[in-house]
């Protein structure tokens, strides 16, 4: 008799200890290798983006091919655009002024958690991002995604071999499970977890630092002033992309009730079909487990297929079923996170009471994630952005594609951070700068009692701020002369020298006695 549990845990420790011992060499590499390396990563995951797409949607039974291929590409060809050129190996920086000189430093070995709902996508994302920082990766897939996950580090570690690095920074366990899962994540130095709430909170609960996403319970709010017809397109294309599958596709749509009919007509016309009666009482029957979480069984799944399951007859060409919901909470399926063609529709007098449901509805399994609001009233635009507990505030733009960075400006991502309010330790799109470490190394500047890098900033006159006479010009490595930092490579004696002059310019006085004194009343203070 074989224990799994136990081969599975053996398997994580194995892994970790080869990709520790393949990472250190990698972390060596200069800036331009590194950036080889993931540009060969990315060009062959791009070229299998179709396949990939294909086996997630074969085994998981979740989204669609050609949704899932504009995933993979946009997780290998747009987050390699974003993160060709950016500076993560070796100095990152140094301030002539200040005289700090930033350097980064690899996490070391990360744990990745991937999903069932995008699995292939989410692994050539987060090796991207981990190998960019200097890192190893080991995934730890969804058990209903294992083949194509297994495919997809299987291309990665070719990729390796092809630029003579060690396949073992990329790796994933083969035989998944929990005890294995909790293994990987005791004994990495950084756990990037995607998943279901419960996946999550156990990364957090590991005592292995974490960067986790919390679920999105994505509000659309389309307000009085919006262009319905544009807004109502948009949020049908963000919510049919890949059957809901990413956790950023809106979940309700709220609208001001004086256009109600006609956002309710524009849906229609697209094809929505609201619920009700029986009709709504079966889909309410299939679309949540005994403990309140999602039924796999319409997880991914179109219209057509929810309404199968339920035992119901839809128009075909029926896009998203709907359904007039009036509470929020446990009580209200259709108020939840709904990872599929299932949509809440309320109404609201205003965007004041907006405002209230909206900060109920991600209250209600969302807080922190995303909101969707389609207006063209700049104040009210600026009130929901001061005021909701959100991460991401998405306007005017499909609700899915805007947070993930395909129609925004937003860093391309599949790991939404929700921020502290969220149970997230970032709010970002995490990126290759999440993942690495940051050594400062700070030179004395010269200074008896002040720490700042000016004196005027931190509240004391130029006078008090002259560096003492005699003082070495060096001291500071010539890489502080380096251009593109903040003070585009001024030297720090460009800085000082011309405050000194000013200041040897006020006629009979003491600049050390002046000096001492404010330094006196300084540690007063302090």
């Amino acid at each position: 008799m074989v224990d799994k549990d136990l081969l599975s845990i053996q398997e994580a420790r194995a892994l970790v200890r080869a990709a520790r011992k393949a990472q250190p060499e990698f972390a060596q590499l200069s800036q331009d290798r590194v950036n080889e390396v993931v540009r060969a990563v990315s060009e062959a995951t791009a070229a299998q983006a179709e396949t990939l797409a294909n086996m997630a949607v074969e085994e998981t039974g979740f989204g669609k091919p050609q949704d899932k291929k504009i995933k993979n590409l946009l997780a290998s060809e747009k987050v390699y655009a974003c993160i060709k050129d950016m500076k993560t190996i070796g100095e990152l920086h140094s301030d002539p002024v200040s005289k700090i000189v930033e350097i980064a430093v690899p996490v070391g070995v990360i744990a990745g958690i991937v999903p069932s709902t995008n699995p292939t996508s989410t692994v050539i994302y987060k090796s991207l991002i981990a190998l960019k920082a200097g890192n190893a990766i080991v995934f730890t897939p969804h058990p209903s995604a294992r083949n194509c996950i297994a495919k997809t580090v299987e291309i990665i570690q070719s990729a390796l071999r092809s630029c003579h690095v060690s396949p073992d920074l990329v790796s994933s366990i083969s035989m998944p499970s929990i005890e294995g899962t909790n293994e990987l994540m005791k004994i990495s130095d950084l756990i990037l977890a995607t998943g279901g709430p419960g996946m999550v909170k156990a990364a957090y609960s590991s005592g292995t630092p974490a960067l986790g996403v919390g679920a999105g319970n994505v509000p659309a709010y389309i307000e009085r002033t919006a262009n319905v017809e544009d807004a109502v397109t948009k949020i049908m294309s963000s919510k049919t992309f890949d059957n809901g599958t990413i956790c950023a596709s809106e979940q309700s749509v709220v609208t001001d009730a004086c256009i109600a009919d006609k956002v309710r007509a524009t849906m229609e016309a697209q094809g929505c079909y609201f619920l009700t009666g029986d009709k709504l009482t079966k889909v309410k029957q299939v679309m949540e487990r005994g403990n309140g979480s999602m039924n796999p069984a319409i997880v991914g799944r179109d219209a057509l297929s929810i309404a199968r399951v339920a035992g119901i007859e839809v128009p075909q060409g029926t896009r998203l079923l709907v359904s007039d919901e009036k509470g929020v909470g446990p009580k209200y399926p259709f108020s939840k996170e709904k990872l599929t063609a299932l949509l809440g529709f309320y109404v609201v007098e205003d965007w004041r009471e907006a405002c209230e449901l909206c900060i109920a509805l991600l209250h209600n399994g969302g807080v922190g994630h995303s909101l969707a609001i389609h207006s063209q009233n700049e104040e009210v635009i600026r009130e929901f952005g001061l005021k909701k507990p959100v991460s991401r505030m998405l306007v005017n733009t499909p609700s899915t594609q805007g947070a993930v960075g395909i129609s925004t400006g937003l860093f391309p991502s599949f790991t939404l951070g929700c921020g502290a309010v969220g149970g997230s330790a970032t709010s970002d799109n995490v990126t290759p700068l999440n993942l690495l470490n940051v050594r400062r190394v700070a030179y004395d500047l010269h200074s008896q009692g002040c720490s700042c890098a000016t004196p005027a900033s931190c509240g004391v006159s130029t006078v008090a701020g002259i560096s003492p006479s005699g003082s070495p010009a060096g001291g500071y490595p010539p890489s502080a002369g380096l251009s593109g930092c903040c003070h585009h490579g001024a030297s720090h004696e460009a800085v000082v020298a011309p405050q000194a002059a000013a200041a040897a310019a006020v006629g009979g006085l003491d600049i050390n006695a002046v000096t001492e004194m404010i330094v006196a009343e300084l540690k007063k203070v302090l």
